[in-house]
């Protein structure tokens, strides 16, 4: 059963976060009113996740995110932001945070966006000692757009991550979540071709569209190609679509506090923020994400100190 952490000063938003939680998913869910009551908690009752507010007294969002990543780095941490929060926030992700869902969004994106956290975070053991030997690894998947078809192939990537030790265990899960997040732009803007500003006016009707146009034609034949390099210098992932494509330049600047909020801008703000290197095509219809040398290789792979 997935033990979640909620950590707000606001006794409301812990209950509404909870409740949707247990309602929806069936987790359980602790609760503690600041970063350092939750920080507290941690070494007796570890949970699998924290979801965290970001303006909190004694230990704030940010404050937490750091600490939990010294030294509890396998617990992913989740942010809930709220207007005024959006500067933190991109801080916070830009410390070790694994993603975000705005606090006026929670009851449309709270369960979808842990349940892919915890997902990623998943941690296959099996064959790991084989895996660690092997020094390059290049797949090519084509795949169609049914949103549980990509989440499979992300959890099979994290996996292969994990088995050859590429990646500390917190990198991993944010390279994780960036390439989900590229795949389901793949298969809604792109081969789907569903307008982000639909889902900014009315979500249920993005995602109703959606459903549609995988059984109509053209959009229901377009693939999704995935090549996946993995070595000891660096982790590349690139993924095309068979959509009309876009203009890369005409993107908004997800960084920018004014788009925070904006769910047009979620995820090409967790890629840009947790790779080193994302690249579009001229026509927009391709994107290659790159995550280099100097986070590839995990502890495992640190040379024995030198013997006394």
């Amino acid at each position: 059963m997935t033990k979640v952490l909620v950590v707000d000063d606001s006794a409301m938003d812990r209950r509404i976060a909870g409740g949707l939680l247990e309602k929806n998913l069936g987790w359980i869910v602790t609760y503690a009113v600041d970063g350092k009551q939750a920080f507290a908690q941690l070494d007796e009752s570890p949970p699998d996740l924290i979801l965290t507010d970001l303006q909190m007294p004694e230990m704030n969002g940010l404050e937490l995110v750091q600490a939990v990543k010294r030294t509890h780095p396998l617990i992913p941490v989740v942010l809930m932001t709220a207007q005024g929060s959006e500067v933190i926030a991109v801080e916070a992700l830009e410390q070790g945070a694994s993603s975000y869902v705005p606090k006026d969004q929670l009851g449309h994106d709270l369960c979808d966006t842990l349940e892919r956290v915890v997902a990623a975070a998943g941690d296959r053991r099996t064959q790991r000692q084989l895996m660690q030997q092997i020094r390059t690894l290049d797949c090519t998947f084509v795949l169609n757009n049914d949103p549980s078809m990509l989440t499979s192939l992300v959890a099979y990537l994290q996996t292969l991550l994990n088995d050859m030790g590429l990646l500390a265990e917190v990198e991993r899960l944010r390279v994780g979540v960036a390439l989900e997040e590229a795949l389901l732009n793949a298969a809604y803007h792109g081969n789907l071709e569903v307008s982000s500003d639909l889902r900014e006016t009315d979500h249920t009707a993005y995602y109703q569209l959606a459903r549609e146009r995988t059984t109509q034609e053209p959009y229901a034949n377009r693939s999704i190609y995935v090549e996946a390099k993995l070595n000891r210098e660096e982790v590349r992932y690139t993924i095309r679509d068979e959509g009309p494509g876009f203009n890369p330049s005409e993107l908004p600047d997800p960084t920018d506090p004014a788009n925070l909020e904006r769910p047009c801008g979620r995820g090409l703000l967790l890629m840009r923020t947790f790779m080193d290197e994302i690249e579009y095509n001229d026509i927009g219809n391709k994107v290659v994400m790159v995550k280099r040398a100097a986070s590839v290789l995990s502890d495992i792979e640190a040379p024995e100190p030198a013997p006394i």
